[in-house]
């Protein structure tokens, strides 16, 4: 039987965006959205709806909040977890695809890709473009992966992936420790394209190249000490 969860990090998202986000998802998944630190805490009508709220009291970090998730999912005996941003640039549509791969047993890491389909490439802004293709470099640099894309944070973990995964990075970086988790373990992985929509509201939040160059730094720091 599947107990599948979709693990929404959150920080101090809009309540239209972040309704916009989990109301597609209700009835079809079960929904650990990390409020992680919002000014103003996450709206309790989402508990009315099933979705499990939990709360960090201090912004710890992106990639703190997805192992918060991760932790109460393996706590629920999750047999898959998907990574799905609060800010509505993924596509709810594409999970069935992120999770095929894990429900034939084909793959135990599973990451969407920015970089597969023309028309997905198109839709990319061109400063972003470039910073991704950059960033590639930096992962290969790092973890030894060559991937089409970098720091997408669509993704899907079966559960044998999800007990060995466990992050440290509590920001950003966390993208690029993941894939080092994926060499370590030696678990198979696949790409599958996923279409990432881009408004003014979510490059807004989205990374900015300073923060590019900080977790460059952050990545060295941590491999060469």
């Amino acid at each position: 039987m599947q107990n599948i969860f979709v693990v929404i990090p959150c920080y101090n998202e809009t309540p239209e965006v972040l309704e916009a986000t989990i109301a597609p998802l209700l009835g079809s998944y079960k929904i650990v959205l990390i409020d992680d630190g919002s000014v103003v805490p996450v709206s309790s009508f989402l508990r009315a709806q099933g979705v499990f709220v939990l709360r960090h009291g201090i912004n710890l970090g992106q990639g703190a909040a997805l192992q918060t998730g991760m932790d109460f999912a393996k706590l629920q005996h999750a047999t898959a977890v998907v990574h799905f941003d609060a800010d509505g640039q993924h596509n709810y549509l594409e999970i069935p695809l992120m999770l095929a791969p894990i429900l034939v047993s084909e793959a135990d890491f599973v990451l969407g890709s920015r970089f597969l389909s023309p028309q997905h490439i198109a839709q990319i802004p061109q400063g972003r473009r470039w910073l991704l293709r950059a960033a590639r470099a930096v992962n290969y640099l790092f973890t030894g992966l060559y991937l089409s894309d970098a720091h997408n944070g669509f993704r899907a973990l079966s559960q044998k992936a999800l007990e060995n995964t466990q992050l440290t990075e509590c920001r950003m970086a966390h993208a690029t420790e993941i894939l080092q988790i994926i060499k370590k373990s030696q678990l198979p992985y696949t790409e599958v394209p996923t279409h990432i929509v881009y408004t003014d509201y979510s490059k807004q939040k989205g990374q900015s190249s300073l923060n590019a160059i900080n977790i460059f730094f952050d990545l060295l720091l941590k491999n060469l000490f």
